[in-house]
Formats: C-alpha cells, sequence, structure tokens
C-alpha cells in the first residue's frame, strides 16, 4: 500500500504535485489559524464573519512569503535539513504580517489580539510546515534502496544543451535531473524547467545535500573543463559529458549521447567544426590510397575519408591482421570499392603497380616508424622505413601523375635530437625536392606535408603507456617533470589533415594549430583522475598511484616546437591551420645525400647513417624564415646541434 502510494506520488508531474502541495498549505494554514484561536480559548471557537475573514487573510499572507523563500522550488525527496531554517523563517515573516494586519484592521472582531495567538499559530505553522515536507520525503524515499535505481543527477551548463537534455530525461527514468550549475551570473537562483540554477560556488553545497551521484557537463568549455573535472574529481560523484555531437537536426539533445569524460575533453582546445567544402574539394569523386592505413592516425583518416564519399580507397598496410581488420569496418561503412594492398611502402615494385592498377589521385601518407626510442634503437630501420619510404612514394607519385601527395610529419621534425625526428625532417625535404621539380616543369603532382604534435592514444603517444600502468597498479613514470608536449584528439587531426592539404600548394609545410603545450605531468594526473583514482605523494601520502620521474631517454626533448620561426608562419583561411614560408629554393644535393644514405644503410653502418642524417640537416639552408637550422660550425655538437 505505501509502495503503491509512494510510486503514485513520484509519478505526478512536478507541476501538479506543488500545486497540491499549496493547496494542502492553503486550508492547513486556515485550520492552524482556527487551532490556534480554539486552543486560546479553551473551547471550539465558532469564528463570525470579520473572524472568518481573518482566518482567510492567513494563507493570502503567507503563502506568498512561502513562495519567495522557495518553500516550492525544493524537490521533497531530496529535501536537505537545513531547509528547516528556511521555513522557519518563512513562517516568522508570515506572522508577523499576519499580526500587522490583525492590528491595523482589526478582523479579529475583538480589541487587539491576544499575544498567544501568534505565538501558537508561528508554533503550530512551523511544526506543520516542516512535518509535512520531511513526511513526504520520507514517503517518497521510503524503499528506495530495496529498488529503486534512480540517479540523482545535476546538469552543469543551462544553455540549450543542458535544458533539452534535462527535458529529455524527465522519460528516461533512470535519472532524476536536480538542476543546473550555470556560469551565467544573470541565471543564478532562476527556475529552468522547473529545476533550480546554482552558481559554479555552490557546486560542493549542492552535491552533498542533494545527494549528486552524477554530473554531466554539457559546456564544451576547453581549458576551464580541466579545472572543472578535477573540481569534480574530489567529489564523490561520476562526470560525464554531452559532446557537441548530439545537436542533431532535430534539436533534440538524446540521453544516449551522454558518455564519459575522456582526454580529448581537457585538451584546452576549442574545437572548430571541419568545413564540409574543403573536405569534398579533396575527397568526393577522388580515388584516395592511405599508407599506414591501419595505425591509430591512417585508420581515423580512412573513416574521415569514407564518410566523404570518395570513388575508391585504397589501404597500404604491413600489418596484415590490421590491414584485414580495417577494410572489414570500412566496407562496413561505406558503399565505394575498399581495397586493402598488404605490403611495405619501401617496397618500389609494389607501390608502382599499385598506383598503376587503381589510378590513384591523392595519397596520404601516414605510415612511419614513430617510437623514438625504439627508432633511436634501429637506426637502419627507422632511416630505411621513414626516409626512403617516403622517397618511393614521392617518386612514384610523380611517375604515375598522382594529383595531390600529402605527408603526414611531425613535430619532432623541428630541431630533431632523435633519428625518429631527423628521419621525419628528410621525409618533409624529400617532398620539398619532387615539389620544386613540380615547380620547375609547371605541372604536376602538387606535394605538401603538414606537421603536427601527438595525437591521443597514438602509436608512439604516452597515453597508451599511460593507461596500462594505470590500470596495473603504477607507477606512472614521466620522464621530467616540465616535460610538455602538443596534443590533439585523433579525430580532429584526421580531419585537418584532409582539410590542410585542399588549402595547400606546391612544397607547403602546413601546420596544425596545436594550442598550447600540455605539462606531461598534468596529463598523467589527469588520467589517474579519469580512472577513479588519487595521486599519491607528499600533499597525498594514501593516494592510489605514485608519479615516478625516470629521466629523459636517448634523443628525447623537453619542449617540442611546432615550426622553425614564428614569424616564418602565416595564417590560412582556416583557423587551425597555418603555412611555414616556403623557402627560395631548394637544394640540388638531396638526391645524392639520399644515394650516400642508402650505401650506408645497405652496409648497415649504423654512425655513417646518424652522421649523413644529421650533417645534412645542419647544412640544409633555412626552409622557415631563418638562415640555418641549427647552429653549424666547430661548436655545434657542444651547442646541442644534434646528439653524439
Amino acid at each position: 500500500m505505501l509502495s503503491r502510494m509512494r510510486h503514485w506520488i513520484a509519478e505526478r508531474p512536478r507541476r501538479a504535485k506543488r500545486l497540491v502541495l499549496l493547496v494542502a498549505d492553503v486550508f492547513g494554514l486556515i485550520a492552524i489559524m482556527w487551532a490556534a484561536f480554539s486552543i486560546r480559548l479553551d473551547q471550539l471557537f465558532v469564528p463570525n464573519l470579520q473572524q472568518a475573514l481573518f482566518f482567510l487573510a492567513a494563507p493570502l499572507v503567507t503563502i506568498p512569503i512561502f513562495v519567495r523563500m522557495g518553500l516550492y522550488r525544493s524537490v521533497l525527496r531530496y529535501l536537505p535539513e537545513r531547509a528547516i531554517w528556511t521555513i522557519v523563517q518563512a513562517v516568522t515573516f508570515a506572522t508577523l504580517a499576519l499580526v500587522s494586519l490583525a492590528f491595523l484592521t482589526q478582523m479579529t472582531g475583538i480589541e487587539g489580539i491576544p499575544r498567544s495567538i501568534p505565538l501558537l499559530y508561528w508554533i503550530i505553522s512551523v511544526l506543520a510546515v516542516t512535518g509535512s515536507r520531511f513526511t513526504l520525503k520520507w514517503l517518497l524515499r521510503h524503499g528506495e534502496k530495496n529498488g529503486d535505481s534512480v540517479k540523482r543527477m545535476l546538469i552543469y551548463g543551462a544553455g540549450d544543451a543542458g535544458v533539452q537534455l534535462a527535458d529529455a530525461l524527465r522519460s528516461a527514468g533512470d535519472r532524476q535531473v536536480m538542476g543546473f550549475v550555470s556560469d551565467n551570473p544573470g541565471l543564478f537562483g532562476m527556475d529552468i524547467l522547473g529545476l533550480r540554477v546554482y552558481s559554479p560556488s555552490q557546486l560542493e553545497s549542492v552535491v552533498a545535500n542533494f545527494g549528486i551521484e552524477e554530473v554531466v557537463i554539457t559546456s564544451q568549455a576547453g581549458a576551464d573543463n580541466r579545472e572543472l573535472v578535477a573540481r569534480l574529481g574530489a567529489l564523490p560523484v561520476k562526470m560525464r559529458i554531452l559532446p557537441a555531437i548530439a545537436d542533431l537536426a532535430a534539436g533534440r539533445y538524446l540521453v544516449s549521447y551522454i558518455r564519459d569524460i575522456d582526454l580529448d575533453d581537457l585538451l584546452g582546445r576549442s574545437p572548430v567544426p571541419a568545413d564540409l567544402g574543403l573536405m569534398r574539394q579533396m575527397i568526393e569523386g577522388r580515388t584516395i590510397l592511405v599508407t599506414g592505413a591501419a595505425g591509430s592516425i591512417g585508420s581515423q583518416l580512412c573513416r574521415t575519408i569514407v564518410r566523404n564519399n570518395p570513388a575508391k580507397l585504397v589501404l597500404l598496410e604491413v600489418n596484415e591482421h590490421g590491414l584485414y581488420e580495417m577494410s572489414r569496418e570500412l566496407k562496413a561503412l561505406c558503399t565505394c570499392p575498399v581495397v586493402p594492398v598488404l605490403g611495405s611502402i619501401t617496397n618500389a615494385a609494389l607501390v608502382r603497380r599499385t598506383l598503376r592498377a587503381e589510378h590513384v589521385d591523392t595519397i596520404y601518407h601516414t605510415a612511419a616508424y614513430k617510437h623514438v626510442s625504439m627508432v633511436e634503437r634501429n637506426k637502419i630501420e627507422g632511416v630505411r622505413n621513414n626516409v626512403f619510404g617516403t622517397h618511393v612514394l614521392a617518386d612514384a607519385a610523380q611517375e604515375f601523375g598522382v594529383d595531390n601527395f600529402v605527408l603526414i610529419s611531425s613535430d619532432k621534425a623541428v630541431h630533431p635530437k632523435s633519428v625518429m625526428g631527423a628521419s621525419k625532417r628528410w621525409a618533409e625535404l624529400i617532398v620539398r625536392h619532387y615539389a620544386q621539380q613540380t615547380a620547375t616543369r609547371g605541372h604536376g603532382t602538387r606535394y605538401a606535408a603538414v606537421r603536427f604534435g601527438n595525437v591521443i592514444g597514438s602509436s608512439g603517444s604516452v597515453v597508451p603507456l599511460f593507461k596500462e600502468q594505470i590500470a596495473s597498479g603504477g607507477p606512472v613514470t614521466i620522464t621530467h617533470d616540465e616535460t610538455t608536449r602538443y596534443f590533439m584528439s585523433v579525430r580532429e587531426a584526421a580531419e585537418l589533415i584532409v582539410q590542410a592539404s585542399a588549402l595547400s600548394e606546391a612544397g607547403d609545410v602546413l601546420l596544425l594549430e596545436m594550442g598550447d603545450p600540455i605539462r606531461i605531468r598534468d596529463l598523467a594526473e589527469d588520467m589517474i583522475m579519469l580512472a577513479g583514482l588519487t595521486v599519491r605523494g607528499p600533499d597525498n601520502p594514501h593516494g592510489d598511484i605514485e608519479i615516478v620521474t625516470i629521466g629523459l631517454a636517448e634523443g628525447e626533448k623537453i619542449h617540442e616546437e611546432l615550426f622553425y620561426h614564428r614569424a616564418s608562419v602565416a595564417r590560412t583561411p582556416h583557423p587551425k591551420i597555418l603555412r611555414a614560408r616556403r623557402p627560395d629554393g631548394l637544394s640540388d644535393r638531396v638526391p645524392l645525400m639520399l644515394a650516400r644514405m642508402r650505401e650506408a644503410v645497405e652496409r648497415s653502418d649504423e654512425a655513417e647513417v646518424r652522421r649523413l642524417l644529421f650533417d645534412f640537416l645542419i647544412e640544409q639552408p633555412a626552409g622557415e624564415g631563418e638562415a640555418a637550422l641549427w647552429p653549424a660550425g666547430p661548436g655545434a655538437q657542444e651547442q646541442g646541434a644534434y646528439p653524439n
């Protein structure tokens, strides 16, 4: 019986429940006034007309005060104990107003008013109003632990997204929205959809008073998200986010779009919607080859391409299982032909045969060895793949009349200290060499490179390592307390690569705007926090995961750079894509140095390969507004121009 009553009350619309409570208060206050007179006169009091009007005045004076004090805004199921003080204040103000009315109008029909009447009215009203509300709270919450799995939720953001989400959640049944938190001061204290809007300063108290179990962030605040998540991480709540993709054409935010917060949400970057015109320009109706198609960047690039109606997508990948899984996934996503090609980019015969057979229009070259420490220990294979693989592709693209060749480069190509970074810089120079040949002829393949920093979760990124270390209980290892890196989401990187290629001119190095560099220690702390754990340290000796500094690896830098000289970088029509100024000319020594490098690789002479790799870079004229890549001369090595 009690359970049925509780469910019946809970299922009523919020507006109906408020109306019932208000009507009950009206009749209850009249009854309380009559009871006060009856107790004072020690008999069942029968009022005359004037006194009856005074009884009716009790709710007319009291109810507006109750409304103003917020007694009808509260969700009774989660009414906090501090509401008792609010009720006491409201009843006190109402009693004083009634006393004033009685003396001014003599509505009681007697000379003045006995002093005990207001006191009795105040006592009974406080007990009745408080008792009725907390009785309903007990009734609504009785038995919740035995079967009610409704989660109490707070929505951070009171804009269109938050309002539509709250409206959608009303019919979801498994979540109860308790209110909004907004950064807009104009909304503080207001009601939206019957829910109170709180200021960010009230966040902790709202979570504690209402028993909040889940907070959904609807705003895309970028850098502010990190501060908010850090603040929420100290509270016993689950954090979720409603991404912008949920803004459907129908204008509704669906509950299914709520997801857990991930690192992409904490990068401090303001996302810019993709320019569909640029995307279609490079993809629609074209045959596209992606090297390294099963890699982290290559696979996302393939997913981006198939969404934009290509004529054909060719996947070149040396990893058999990865190629199989990727081709299977893509065939389920699109109707265009997907051609898997198993093999290495260093296989010139395979590359030439593929370009001839598939009539490729555009090549996105993402295949590369990216782990700095691994390439440092395997210099010969790193150079063979990253340098000569790029040379094979660039040469074949020119021979078979490919329209566009886009190299995916790295911020490690700027002032490289590692073999991996130097090999990527060589790849950029090879692309520029072939671009120079195109410019000399006046027609041919348009060559360009797109340079950016780390992609969250990509091969070579610290993120997968941190995840593994956190899952095993730590410690999380970082190389240096002040190490910083540029990061972006893999989806944004893939979309920007395609858009950058549409904006490229012959020999361009296009730079993706990466926002501010992120301190790796902060990244580690964020990942520990997102795992629901705490960092162990001097300030928190009982934390879950320790962060340990192990020192820089060979070839690793504390800070990475995206360009050689800031003054050499120009804006493009896209706010997230920059253009490095092209050199006036390009050294004609690239083919000769490649030949010498090839001889050293074939001899497996690591020392010579390393010497040629870095010496040639130092000798190269600046391509981006500097006199030289590093200071050359007798003291170059001592100045840190390149590692020994």
